[in-house]
């Protein structure tokens, strides 16, 4: 009975279909050669060859046909239940909805406070914090690599008491917290953890992520400090010490965001994502880690782009694929160390400077894509991002965006709602299959670290983003207000601007504290972290001595460089 099922399911997949697969293989085949080929001929279509960004060709119907390889149980299964291609939630958003977490910070921490106090207050649910660069490789504001940069892109983070101020007022056992930091990360967690400290909350209180994921700085965005072997050596440092004292926080965030927005196909996205997963997997273990201890709390990060229904089907490919590699690759037992958790960012490469409020329209597609593909949490860009930081009023118009899915479409009152759909099914299990293929070619170089050293990866991305500008250039790719529909405009108004001064406040700020901290303490809290550095011992601890003396960013990013050295990347 359970056999007869099982093929039923096969051939019902996409919905009720009382043709057997041969007549309805025949029937297909008619109405192709006639129907449909009769058509074309009278009326062209747009294009000769439709298809998605990862050049796969896009048919003009899909029917049971398409998905007749498809197993129900095997390959799609419930929601809550491996292999999780449909949610890893029972009740997804029927229970909760996803976080709405807007991406900021600018300028000094103060700044940057009152920002989040804003958001806030207009019903966002989670913080993300955008880091200035200085902050991101590991600079202080005073240092001659930061002029000009300070507050720019993010908050400049120079010490524990910018931190302090940081979130000086938001009750952090109450929000949820995601920091974009990568090469530091461990010194802006121990950050973290003490401000909560100092506010009475207990590690093991602490909900949030950290970036942290190191490998796709070295393919895609250039935020690096150390070469790969110490700087996988920090991550997997934070796993452990994550494990023991910070559980309910997520120890890393594999982000296909950047690879993404580098001009990565949405395969090539998953692709090497998950590539750099498993070799945060393997090091982990290689270390001494149990996968059950640490991999129930890595989670992923992911762009979401125009092509509603692609994006819908890389996240379900995504989930099953994660599953799938965490059972049987590394013998995981837990459910929680198979479910690939995410978060999605609305695409920042696809924004225009060029009749910016047409930019609500793409984030409101890219945001429905990341909730029907069943995203935990969201960020929507702002409609002047293409231009400058967001402005309040951008800012609250991305919020309501979210809110507006979330309360008025419906689309979060049933699970996986496109699933069952001809063409969503064998998309899911197309890019399943073309994801594979890329692991498979990473595996035979020894991993993701190989791939990356020998610029393969990068290569890759390059040669992807080069057609999709080429397309463009052609008009192959149609980009509305850019290259095509396009009007004479007045130039931007009410544009955020971060003050210039904002560098020698910094610099004033850290004068002081320099002048009035224990200068000893600062001291021997270094030299602890340097002897350690130079062995094998879990550097957490000495990090957050040392963030509590008040040494800063930069001290300490100062003593690892002197210990580990910096990366250096070679040409591609």
């Amino acid at each position: 009975m359970i056999a007869l099922d099982r093929a039923r399911l096969q051939v019902m997949i996409g919905g009720i279909c009382q043709l057997s697969q041969d007549e309805l293989r025949k029937e297909f085949s008619r109405w192709k050669s006639g129907t449909y080929e009769k058509a074309r001929s009278r009326f062209a279509e747009r294009k000769e060859r439709f298809e998605g960004s990862s050049g796969r060709e896009i048919e003009p119907l899909y029917t049971p046909l398409h998905t007749e390889q498809i197993d129900y149980l095997r390959d799609l299964g419930f929601p809550g239940e491996y292999p999780y291609t449909r949610g890893v939630q029972p009740t997804m958003y029927r229970g909760r909805l996803w976080t709405m977490r807007q991406y900021a910070g600018f300028g000094t921490a103060e700044e940057s406070n009152a920002r989040y106090k804003y958001l806030l207050g207009q019903g966002q649910t989670g913080l993300s914090v955008a880091f200035d660069l200085p902050t991101q490789i590991g600079y202080d504001s005073d240092h001659e690599l930061a002029e000009g940069e300070v507050g720019k892109v993010g908050v400049a983070i120079d010490s524990l008491l910018d931190m302090e101020t940081l979130f000086d007022g938001i009750p952090l056992e109450k929000v949820s917290t995601s920091m974009t930091i990568n090469a530091p990360a461990a010194i802006l967690l121990a950050m973290y953890i003490v401000v909560a400290e100092k506010q009475g909350v207990s590690p093991d209180k602490l909900n949030g992520t950290i970036q942290n994921d190191i490998l796709k700085e070295y393919a895609a965005r250039g935020t690096y400090i150390f070469p790969p072997k110490p700087s996988m050596r920090l991550i997997t440092n934070i796993f452990e010490y994550c494990s023991a004292n910070v559980p309910r926080w997520n120890t890393i965030s594999i982000s296909g965001y950047h690879i993404r927005e580098a001009g990565a196909t949405a395969v090539q996205e998953v692709a090497f994502t998950l590539a750099d997963g498993i070799a945060y997997v393997e090091a982990a273990i290689k270390a001494g880690l149990n996968v059950d201890d640490f991999a129930p709390r890595l989670s992923f990060f992911f762009n979401s782009h125009n092509d509603i229904l692609e994006e819908v089907a890389k996240f379900r490919a995504a989930r099953r694929l994660w599953a799938r590699i965490m059972k049987d690759r590394f013998g995981a037992k837990d459910r929680k160390s198979m479910q690939l958790r995410f978060h999605t960012q609305t695409a920042g490469s696809t924004l225009t400077a060029q009749q910016p409020d047409n930019n609500i329209v793409r984030v409101t597609l890219q945001a429905l894509a990341a909730v029907l593909g069943g995203t935990q949490s969201l960020h929507t860009n702002s409609r002047d991002e293409a231009l400058a930081l967001p402005s309040e009023d951008s800012v609250r118009i991305a919020l309501r965006t979210q809110q507006i899915i979330a309360y008025e479409s419906g689309v979060a009152d049933t699970i996986d709602p496109l699933a069952g759909s001809y063409y969503i099914e064998a998309l899911t299990d197309g890019i399943e299959k073309a994801v594979m293929e890329y692991i498979e070619k990473i595996d035979e170089m020894g991993g993701a670290v190989s791939a990356i050293e020998r610029g393969y990866i990068q290569k890759e991305i390059e040669d992807s983003a080069y057609r999709y500008q080429m397309e463009i250039e052609s008009k192959e790719r149609i980009i509305v207000g850019l290259n095509e529909f396009t009007t004479e405009e007045e130039p931007p108004k009410d544009l955020l601007k971060v003050d210039p001064a904002v560098g020698e406040r910094q610099k004033a700020k850290l004068l002081e504290l320099r002048a009035t901290r224990d200068g000893s303490r600062v001291e021997a809290s270094l030299g602890a972290l340097r002897k350690a550095a130079e062995g094998d011992a879990n550097l957490m601890p000495f990090i957050l001595d040392a963030v509590r003396a008040y040494a800063t960013l930069g001290e300490i990013c100062g003593v690892l460089r002197a210990v580990f050295g910096e990366y250096k990347p070679s040409g591609v």
